[in-house]
């Protein structure tokens, strides 16, 4: 999964809750990555919006998140990939609601765009 474009990379310790796009905790330093078998790479854009996040374990990336969001700021689509399994694609309506139909395996729509 390609890293979005135009991003701010932070990294954090850990991640909570189960409602997307997931809410990161524990923001540490890029130095302190050395000391830590499992992180959390974030990327947000301009305006600090997070765009994706993969989960680094021992140097492997096990999990992927990209997030997409329409103009009201609502979550527009999440593209999840998690280490040997195939991709998920999830998208929601402008007031956040799920689209069954357009929930399964990622498409032909990107994350790349608002």
């Amino acid at each position: 999964m390609a890293e979005p474009a135009e991003e701010h990379c932070r990294f954090f310790v850990s991640y909570t809750g189960v409602k997307l796009p997931f809410t990161l905790v524990n923001a540490i330093e890029a130095n302190a990555l050395s000391n830590r078998n499992t992180f959390i790479r974030a990327y947000f854009d301009g305006l600090g919006v997070l765009r994706g996040f993969d989960k680094v374990v021992y140097g492997e990336v096990e999990l992927s998140h990209r997030y997409a969001y329409h103009p009201n700021g609502q979550l527009k689509r999440a593209e999840i990939v998690m280490l040997d399994e195939e991709p998920a694609a999830l998208s929601f309506d402008e007031a956040g609601t799920p689209r069954p139909e357009a929930n399964s395996a990622v498409e032909n729509e990107g994350c790349g765009s608002s």
